[in-house]
This record gives C-alpha cells, sequence and structure tokens, in this order.
C-alpha cells in the first residue's frame, strides 16, 4: 500500500494539542528485535565465551548469519535512545513537573529491572559476582563502570537503562533550553548533536586504550565501554531526539517519503556491517535513524504509516520494552535447557530459534502484563489539570493506542 503524502508537520506547529504517533510505537518492536538477533545468533555466550550461543552447527551457516547480524543489536540501542528523547520532547507538558515526570520514568523501568534482577539471581548464579556488582545493577549504576563484570552483570540488557535512567534525570532540565532554540537555528544543534557522536568515536579510537582486547567484539573492552556503555556520550542520540521532535513541531521536518527513509536505514545497515569498529555502532548509523523517527512520524500525522499503525505491531511496540529486558534471561537459560552448548543441523537449530523466539515474546507479554502495566496504571496516572495548562491525551484509537513517554522504552 502506498504511504500517504508525507507533511511538512505545519499544522501540528499550530495545533494546541499534539497528535498521538501510534507509528513510533509499532516502530520499537524493529529495535528490540534487532538486540534479540544479535544476542540470539552470536557464536558465543557473554558469561561463557567457550560456549557456542547458536544452535547452527555448520560454521558456513552460522558465521556468516552471526556476522549479518551482528551490528543488528548495537543499532537497535542507538534507534532506542533517539526515539526516547524524540517522544518524551514530544509528549511533555508546557509546564513540566519534574518530581511527577521522574516518578513515571522510574515507575516504568525498574518494576521490570528488579523482578528480572531477582530470577537471574535465581536461575543464573553464573551472572551473580560478589556482592557489590549485583547491588549496582540492581541501582542501575553499573554501567558507570568500566569493568565488564560489573557492566554486563546479572541481568546483561539492563546495562542500557543505565542510561535511560541519566536521560530522565536530566529531561526536566534540557527541554527548557531546547524548547527556547530559535527555529532558524533547529538544524544547527542536530548537526551539532551528530557531530558529538563523531567525536565520541574519534576519541574511542585515538584515545582510548586498545587493550585488553573484548572476547566477542572486534574492539578492545575499554573502547566497547567508553564508546558504547559510558552513559554520558549517549546523551548525545537522547538530544538530537529532543531536536528532532522540536523540528516536526515547529513545521521544519522536510517532506521525505517513508520508504525512502527505509531504504536510507536498510543501506545504512549494509554500510555497517564493513565499518571497523568503534565507529559501526553508533556513527555509522546515526544519520538513517535520525532521518527514519521524525519521517515515520510525519507519515503518521499525514495518515500514513499504516502497517506501524496495525492493531499487531502496536502491541509488539507495547511489549518491546519488557520483551527487550527478558531476553538475556530466556535465551541464556534457554540455551543451557535446549542443549547447553550442544549445536545442530540447520533445520533444528531453525526450531529452536524459533522457539526460544517464541519464549521470549510469551515472557516479554507476561512481564508486561503482569508488572509493567499495572505498575503504570497503579504508580503513573498523572493528576487531573486545567485544559489551559495542559491539553489532555486524545482517546487513542481502538486499533492504535497512544504514543505517550510512557509508552518509550526504559
Amino acid at each position: 500500500m502506498p504511504d500517504a503524502e508525507p507533511t511538512t508537520g505545519a499544522a501540528v506547529a499550530a495545533a494546541e494539542r499534539r497528535p498521538d504517533l501510534p507509528a513510533l510505537t509499532g516502530m520499537r518492536i524493529f529495535g528490540a528485535l534487532g538486540v534479540f538477533l544479535l544476542h540470539s545468533l552470536m557464536l558465543a555466550d557473554p558469561l561463557k565465551p567457550a560456549v557456542p550461543m547458536s544452535f547452527f552447527a555448520d560454521r558456513d551457516i552460522a558465521v556468516p548469519v552471526a556476522h549479518l547480524v551482528g551490528k543488528a543489536g548495537f543499532i537497535g540501542v542507538s534507534f532506542f535512545f533517539v526515539l526516547s528523547g524524540f517522544v518524551l520532547a514530544w509528549s511533555a507538558r508546557p509546564v513540566l513537573d519534574r518530581r511527577a515526570f521522574i516518578r513515571r520514568r522510574l515507575t516504568k523501568i525498574f518494576p521490570n529491572h528488579v523482578v528480572l534482577w531477582i530470577v537471574t539471581v535465581v536461575l543464573v548464579p553464573a551472572a551473580v559476582i560478589g556482592f557489590w556488582r549485583p547491588t549496582a545493577n540492581l541501582l542501575l549504576l553499573h554501567a558507570w563502570v568500566d569493568d565488564p563484570k560489573t557492566f554486563i552483570s546479572v541481568n546483561s540488557p539492563s546495562w542500557s537503562l543505565c542510561c535511560e535512567l541519566l536521560f530522565y534525570v536530566c529531561f526536566p532540565f534540557l527541554i527548557g533550553p531546547v524548547r527556547r532554540i530559535g527555529e532558524s537555528r533547529l538544524w544547527a544543534w542536530a548537526g551539532a548533536m551528530l557531530a558529538g557522536t563523531v567525536g565520541i568515536a574519534l576519541i574511542n579510537f585515538f584515545l582510548v586504550p586498545d587493550h585488553p582486547r573484548s572476547s566477542l567484539l572486534p574492539m578492545a573492552v575499554p573502547q566497547q565501554w567508553f564508546g558504547y556503555i559510558f552513559p554520558l556520550p549517549r546523551l548525545f542520540e537522547f538530544v538530537l531526539g529532543m531536536l528532532l521532535a522540536r523540528l516536526v513541531i515547529a513545521g521544519r521536518w522536510p517532506a521525505i517519503r517513508l520508504w525512502h527513509a527505509v531504504a536510507l536505514s536498510v543501506a545504512g545497515y549494509v554500510w555497517t556491517l564493513y565499518t571497523p569498529s568503534p565507529f559501526d555502532f553508533i556513527v555509522a548509523m546515526i544519520v538513517p535513524i535520525a532521518v527514519l523517527i521524525p519521517t515515520a512520524a510525519t507519515a503518521d500525522l499525514a495518515g500514513g504509516a499504516r502497517f506501524l499503525r496495525s492493531r499487531p505491531m502496536v502491541w509488539l511496540g507495547k511489549i518491546s520494552f519488557a520483551f527487550y529486558l527478558c531476553q538475556g534471561v530466556v535465551l541464556f537459560q534457554g540455551r543451557l535447557w535446549l542443549g547447553g552448548d550442544r549445536t545442530y543441523s540447520a533445520p533444528v537449530a531453525l526450531g529452536l530459534w524459533l522457539t526460544l523466539f517464541a519464549a521470549t515474546l510469551l515472557v516479554g507479554w507476561l512481564l508486561f502484563m503482569v508488572v509493567e502495566e499495572p505498575m503504570m496504571q497503579r504508580f503513573s496516572r498523572r493528576r487531573a489539570r486545567p485544559a489551559a495548562v495542559e491539553t489532555p491525551p486524545a482517546a487513542a484509537p481502538a486499533a492504535a493506542p497512544a504514543v505517550t513517554e510512557t509508552a518509550v522504552a526504559g
């Protein structure tokens, strides 16, 4: 089905209330899926590098597949960080209650995190080393430490929550200055954020020690931490997302068809496969990501992006945070239950991989239904406020729930 004509967003700039963007919710599953593909098809278990993670016994299949999806996880995380900045800036109140905002964001990330921390401690004791490391993980401080036994401790995907927590703490102090940037200077500021990601990669390449080497990634452990795990440099992506939202709100985003942005993203991903580290996991794809998100938003505003707005895609997007966060436990424990270090013929390996995918999706849905959604409904509801202060969110259409700040990945 052809895309609707893209809009420049001029109508949004003049509107009193901003429309919901269900297409952005639908897009979220692709970021989470990228991380799943990386983790489920990589050659070695990150906790036990000598143990294979891929089910495929045929190296002529396992190695090319691992290479093909090897950058998807990095890109998925970067996508989430930019998207978080975009959606939070899009949905932010005209007058932001900092305390209420932080409460809602902590309610979003901590319940899932704490539940999976407990499950991991019980089921995967190898991921728990000493007292300080699991404690730092529980408090979401572990990504600030450059020791791999710390920053991938307990439930390994939780390192990204340290970055999100930093974003949430900074957002109430960033949204005012971002809103005060003149419309004519928004593109320059967005370019500065892109330049910041390049600058971090250059510092990482020239100044950060290139040893010891990572057993899983084609880079040194210090470079992995500084350029990818360390929360502070990831602020460039988050603020970029905020600026992109301002460009759409101000009517400054150009008329780009969604399929053009998708094609650019596909080409960008192919480019990352041949880009050396440490330029591959953020820099090589940051421009396609920065084009895709606001283009999808403007397509949504124009009534397009129907696939992303569909009920199944929005459902997948809603559970994507839980799906992302539980995959460490499900994949690594499931791999142990499904043969440990054994590998299999291609048909059997594919069947086992699909089994793990279905199991991760199921556990993610259960986590969303039993933990995430009830906690959000209980503790993060906004208090009623006068319409003159902030327009209440519009009711979501039955087939496409709203994209609000509570829908952003932790």
